[in-house]
């Protein structure tokens, strides 16, 4: 008598996300390669992780939001106990020492502010002069974890907004780690990559592309309109010194990330973030025929089900590009710049 096979088993769940905001005023590069990454590492190590990401954030000062799953409901104490130690002897051996009080930085984050949170939105977020509040520096706070569903199609596009952040977080952490991106050059020719890489793979016709790019620039023009934060000439005068560099550099990622081009051609991490973004596009036009992303529309009063990947993978190509921008620490004056000066170069060489 055959014997019966033995049981599948038992599925596991993870456990629920944990968010921790570090106020930490000062470039973040320390914070993500010598407490983040080596935090992941070991929780890996030790099966206690199922996914993890992190954002850079100015909301009551600048702070990094890191989010990590925990692997299972048994795991979660110990993932937060890790965790806070990690942060801890952090800040502890390597505090930030400028205090954002006063000054530029703190009239810059108070104009965020006023653009982006309306009067009746600001509720707790101010003190007794209407200003923005300012946490203490080189302090940590357990948030609760609010996915923006609106924004990324519901919980099915959520689900894969967070698989995919765990590999732009780690592609951003390794070129901390290799490249020298405190060098402003340096910084924006790798953002600049990324982007042309991640747009040329969900939009790969050139006049869609270019009008894309021109409308990113234009979103980012209208969003902060007169403060000065993104200009126009400037752009323009920059434009010269660098637009032979990158028409050759957006034409060689254009056909490689084209069929039947093949990604591998790309040199270093771009070859893998190439496959990365083709696999996040697939998975998209996937969730959108099958009728599961569903986002909020602009002027937040509806749910609006898309089923067109042709609409879809614009929807969700410009969070998932300005998001990795954000993991650089690149500004969004810079963002908009490289959004200008890549569809200017796309349009010219056509």
């Amino acid at each position: 008598m055959t014997p019966p096979p033995p049981a599948a088993p038992a599925a596991t769940t993870a456990g629920s996300w944990q968010a921790t905001h570090v106020f930490y005023a000062a470039n973040p590069r320390p914070f993500l390669l010598n407490c983040v990454r080596p935090l992941v590492a070991e929780l890996e190590a030790d099966g206690l992780l199922a996914g993890y990401f992190f954002i850079n954030y100015w909301l009551e000062g600048p702070h990094v939001r890191l989010r990590l799953k925990p692997s299972s409901a048994a795991a979660e104490p110990e993932v937060a106990r890790r965790t806070e130690r990690a942060v801890d002897a952090f800040l502890a051996e390597r505090p930030a020492l400028y205090e954002v009080d006063s000054g530029f930085l703190n009239d810059f984050y108070n104009t965020l502010f006023e653009i982006e949170f309306p009067g009746s939105e600001r509720g707790h977020y101010t003190d007794e002069q209407g200003r923005m509040n300012l946490r203490p520096n080189n302090s940590r706070h357990r948030k609760p974890y609010e996915p923006e569903f609106g924004k990324y199609g519901g919980p099915a596009g959520i689900e894969l907004a967070e698989w995919h952040f765990r590999h732009s977080s780690d592609l951003v952490i390794d070129a901390l780690a290799t490249k020298n991106l405190h060098l402003r050059t340096v910084l924006l020719g790798t953002a600049a990559q990324l982007m042309m890489v991640m747009s040329s793979t969900f939009l790969p016709e050139r006049a869609e592309l270019a009008q894309y790019l021109d409308d990113y620039y234009t979103f980012w023009h209208r969003a902060f309109p007169g403060t000065g934060f993104i200009g126009t000439e400037e752009y323009d005068t920059n434009y010269a010194r660098t637009a032979d560099g990158l028409r050759d550099r957006f034409a060689r990622v254009r056909a490689a990330t084209a069929p039947p081009g093949s990604a591998r051609s790309l040199p270093g991490s771009l070859a893998g973030w190439a496959e990365h973004c083709a696999e996040l596009r697939d998975r998209a036009r996937r969730l959108a025929v099958d009728g599961d992303l569903v986002f909020r529309s602009w002027d937040g009063e509806r749910d609006e089900r898309v089923t067109d990947p042709a609409v879809a993978l614009p929807l969700l190509l410009s969070p998932y590009m300005h998001m990795t921008n954000n993991r650089l620490h690149v500004t969004i004056r810079d963002e908009a710049y490289l959004s200008h000066v890549l569809g200017r170069v796309l349009k010219e060489s056509a």
